[in-house]
Order: C-alpha cells, then structure tokens, then sequence
C-alpha cells in the first residue's frame, strides 16, 4: 500500500505545478533548432502514407522543472540530448489496422508468434501445459495495487492474438479500424516487406514524431491539453485499477481519433507503442552523442538491457493508452520503451516506412523468411517492459 501511496502523491504534485511556460522553454533552449530538408517528395505519395523530409534535429528527451520520479525515469534512457541527421522518406499515417494486417494475411497466409503452438524442444523442462499459444493481455485489478509488480496488471490468456485481442471470446468486429496488436517484431517485420516496406529506425521515428517542432514535450507542443482539450489516448483515473475515459476512450481507440502531428502524422503519442528497428540499450544515447552529428543511425549492434541481460531487446516508442504520470509518461516525444521480439501485448502495434527504393517481396518470400528461427514463448509470457 506504501507504493500505491508513494505514486498518487507523485502523480498530485505534478498535476498541481505543471512547468511554467518560461521554464519550459528553458528546457527547450537545450535543443538546436530543427533544419528540415526543403527537396520535394519524390513523386506521389503512397496510400496511406505521408512524407518525412528529413532533416538534423536534437533527439532525446531533457527533465522537465518539477517533474515526478517516474518523468524523470523515462528520460533517464534517452539523454543526453545529441545531433541526429536522417534521410526523408515515407510514413504510415496512422498504426497498422486489423483490417490492413487481415489483407496481408489473406494474401500470405502468415501466421503470428501469438498464433504458433510453442514447441517442447526448444524448452526442455517445461511444464505440458505452459507450452501453449497466446499473448499478454491488460487485466487491470478492482482495487488499488503497489506498482512494483506489473503481474498484478498483466495476465497471459491462452488463445489470444491479433484476431482474438482480449481473449478467445473476443473478436475484430467493429474493430477493423483499431490498431493490430499482439504483434512480435518479426510480426512486423514480415508486414512490412510483404508491403515494400520497413520498420522505421528509432530516429526516424522521433524525427517524424516531432513533426518539425524543436524541443517540445509531446508531438503537439507543450501544452499537455489543448483548450482543455484531451490529445493523444492516455489513461485517466487511478492506475490501474480504474480509468475514467475522460479522452472519451476506455482502453484501446481506433486510429485517427486525436489531431495529428505537423507532419499529418496521428497517434505518435498514446494509443498503443509502436515497433522500432533498433536493438535496445539504455546508453545508447551517450554512444551517439559522442561523434557528433549522427547520420542515419541505424541503433547499436547488439542489445543489452541491464535489469534482464539475457533477452534480447528491441525500442518502442510512443507510449501507449496506458501510459499516465501515475507510472509511465513515455506519450512524451523523446522517451523510449522497450521489450523482447516475440513479446507482443495488447497494447503494441506498429508503423511502417518506406524509402523511395522500396519494393514489394512476395508472399513465398515471406513465409520462407518467417518459418526459419525459433520462437521466444517463454519471453513471450513476459510483459513488454516498455511501461502501461
């Protein structure tokens, strides 16, 4: 109860002494201005996508004045503020949809991680019964719980995936337009080439997410609501045991619902995390900042995430409809998340890119890339660890 306590006063005092506008443009001051590449698109946009100039910004994100412990925990991973350069290219307006990943099933035949039935030898001494398919889904408690131990959110369903996303007795109707979810990397991944796509790296991500602005908070400025107005899918209420739905939102929204970014870009805050293609580490900030301006960087070699050293780690971004100051206020611009590849939950999703080269792959080509490998089920009952 002491932890429970600890956070609804941490949560109160930042909600009652929010940064003054001089302080947060103090903050700002940290970051040089974003020089955004002034070329046109190179010929008509794809469906659905919009174009990213590209362009040198500051990525990272800096403590704001006032900030609560868990403010300053998510940024802790994403300083110092450095110089990034990427390319322009083209981006996925809003989070892949049921209906668009359906397409791509349809058209393949792929099956996701959640899907597969894991196999006893590729984890001996495993119980029988633990050897089955599904996913990590929120199940949020009717009380007030101590926020050490995200279990007492978190519950492996069997029989959960993209197709069944609260379980086996739920389903996609009426959801075609909601993000996919319970999707692995290498999920995404073969989305993506089946598309002529790709995953975008973690500082295109940020580039496109910030939408030519310079050192601001949230993808939409520094104002947390706009006229009072809700802009991005949070939770509100007491977590996680309750959310009031004051965005007008219990859980998980279709795509599109909040104004977009400068770039027309929706949901880069909020809604659910989104994949990246950089392995995780938590310095890798301090390693990018050390050479200067860093130029299309594609993330570090190898992933190491300190608390579980073993597994392998990939960035998300964005937050998610889960995030609040209570626990996690990564819907912040410049924070980070991270989680294991075959992990997928029910609040992750994905994005995709395209660099004007790209091409489609067909769908033997995909299926020949996704059945090599072995499958991660007793990571994938782990939780993302990228925060609510």
């Amino acid at each position: 109860m002491a932890g429970v306590v600890a956070a609804i006063m941490a949560a109160l005092a930042w909600n009652g002494t929010r940064p003054s506008q001089d302080a947060m443009a103090a903050v700002a001051a940290a970051f040089s201005p974003t020089i955004a590449n002034t070329a046109k698109p190179p010929g008509p946009a794809p469906d659905g996508m919009v174009w990213i100039p590209g362009g040198e910004f500051s990525m990272g994100a800096a403590d704001l004045p006032g900030m609560n412990d868990v403010g300053m925990q998510a940024t802790r991973d994403s300083r110092p503020i450095h110089p990034v350069y990427v390319d322009g290219f083209w981006m996925d307006k809003t989070e892949v949809t049921n209906e668009q990943f359906a397409v791509f099933v349809t058209a393949t035949g792929y099956v996701t991680v959640a899907e597969r039935t894991p196999r006893a030898e590729d984890f001996p001494g495993a119980p029988p019964e633990n050897l089955v398919a599904g996913s990590v889904v929120f199940s949020p408690p009717d009380h007030a719980v101590p926020l050490n131990d995200h279990f007492q959110w978190w519950s492996y369903v069997k029989g959960t995936n993209w197709r069944y996303p609260l379980g086996p007795k739920s389903d996609l109707k009426d959801r075609e337009q909601y993000p996919v979810v319970h999707i692995a990397y290498e999920d995404a991944v073969a989305y993506a080439r089946w598309a002529g796509k790709r995953l975008p790296t973690e500082a295109e991500w940020e580039f496109a997410a910030r939408g030519g602005l310079t050192g601001q908070v949230y993808p939409w400025g520094n104002e947390f609501q706009k006229d009072g107005k809700w802009m991005a899918n949070i939770h509100q209420g007491h977590f996680p045991d309750q959310d009031t739905g004051a965005d007008k939102f219990l859980g998980i929204a279709p795509v599109a619902q909040f104004p977009a970014n400068e770039y027309g870009l929706y949901d880069v805050g909020g809604n659910v995390w989104e994949w990246t293609s950089d392995w995780y580490r938590p310095d890798y900030a301090q390693l990018a900042a050390a050479g200067g301006v860093a130029r299309n960087p594609q993330g570090p070699d190898t992933p190491f995430d300190p608390s579980e050293p073993t597994e392998k780690k990939r960035v998300h971004r964005g937050g998610s409809f889960l995030c609040t100051d209570q626990y996690c206020s990564r819907y912040m611009v410049g924070t980070r998340g991270k989680g294991e590849g075959s992990t997928g939950t029910n609040h992750l999703g994905f994005r995709t890119v395209r660099s004007p080269e790209s091409r489609k792959v067909s769908a033997a080509q995909i299926l020949e890339h996704s059945s090599g490998g072995t499958t991660y089920p007793g990571a994938r009952r782990q939780v993302s660890d990228a925060g609510p």
